[in-house]
C-alpha cells in the first residue's frame, strides 16, 4: 500500500499516532481488496456490515431506478468513507457503488467500530469522535445537494453546484471531480441543455470553464 492514501491522513483515524494504527486495523478487521474498473462494490438492497475507505481511485455512489435510469449522488476520493450510514443502521443500501477506475479499498466492521472490543482498547473514542464528524459532515453535503436540486433551471443549478465548490475550494478558480456526463447526472439535467448553458455563462462573463477547471468571474 506504498502509493496507497496515507492512513494517518484520514479523516476517521484524526488524533491517532502512527504506530497505533496496526492496533486499530486489527481492531476493526479490517481488510483490503482491488477493484478493476466499473466493477460493483456494494449492490442495492444489500446489507452492509462494513464500511469502505477509498486508499487509491475512486468511487461512485449512483442510484437507479426501475426503468434503468440512473443519477450520480456521489464521488467518493481516496482518504473518504462510503457506506458507513447505512452500516450505522444495519440497513440495506438503496444504491450501488461502482469503482470509477481501478480502486483498492479498506474495508472496517462498523459493529467492532461501535462496539468497545475490551476495557484495554482507547482508540474507540477517538474513532466514534471522527466518525461523528464525518457524518455531520455528509449531512451538511446532503443539504447542500437539496437545495441545488431545488433550483429550477439548468442555469440556476448549475451555478449553485459551482458556487459551493467555488466555497469549498476557497477560490473562484477550481476543478471539480466529474467530467461533463457525470456532472449532468450529478445535476439531474440534460447534458446537452447543460453544455449550452455552459456556453451561455461563458459568453456572458459569468466564468471561464476548460474542461473539469472552472473560474468564477
Amino acid at each position: 500500500m506504498s502509493d496507497s492514501f496515507p492512513l494517518q491522513n484520514v479523516p476517521l483515524f484524526r488524533g491517532l499516532e502512527e504506530g497505533e494504527m496496526q492496533s486499530v486495523l486489527q481492531c476493526l478487521s479490517a481488510n483490503v481488496r482491488d477493484y478493476p474498473k466499473g466493477e460493483t462494490i456494494f449492490h442495492p438492497g444489500c446489507p452492509v456490515k462494513e464500511v469502505g475507505l477509498v486508499l487509491e481511485g475512486q468511487v461512485h455512489l449512483v442510484k437507479e431506478d426501475r426503468w434503468g435510469n440512473t443519477a450520480l449522488l456521489s464521488t467518493i476520493p481516496p482518504g473518504e468513507l462510503f457506506g458507513e450510514s447505512y452500516a450505522c443502521a444495519g440497513a440495506p443500501l438503496p444504491l450501488r457503488a461502482t469503482a470509477a477506475e481501478c480502486c483498492r479499498i479498506l474495508f472496517l466492521n462498523m459493529g467492532k467500530m461501535l462496539t468497545t472490543c475490551s476495557p484495554t482498547c482507547r482508540f474507540h473514542a477517538r474513532l466514534l469522535e471522527n466518525l461523528l464528524s464525518i457524518l455531520a459532515g455528509k449531512n451538511l453535503f446532503l443539504a447542500q445537494k437539496a437545495d441545488i436540486l431545488a433550483q429550477r433551471t439548468v442555469r440556476e443549478k448549475l451555478l449553485n453546484y459551482l458556487y459551493y465548490q467555488s466555497q469549498m475550494h476557497n477560490s473562484s478558480c477550481f476543478t471539480i471531480p466529474l467530467n461533463r456526463q457525470q456532472l449532468a447526472d450529478y445535476l439531474s439535467v440534460d447534458r446537452s441543455s447543460m453544455t449550452v448553458e455552459l456556453g451561455k455563462l461563458s459568453k456572458e462573463g459569468v466564468l471561464k470553464v476548460e474542461r473539469n477547471k472552472f473560474e468564477l468571474l
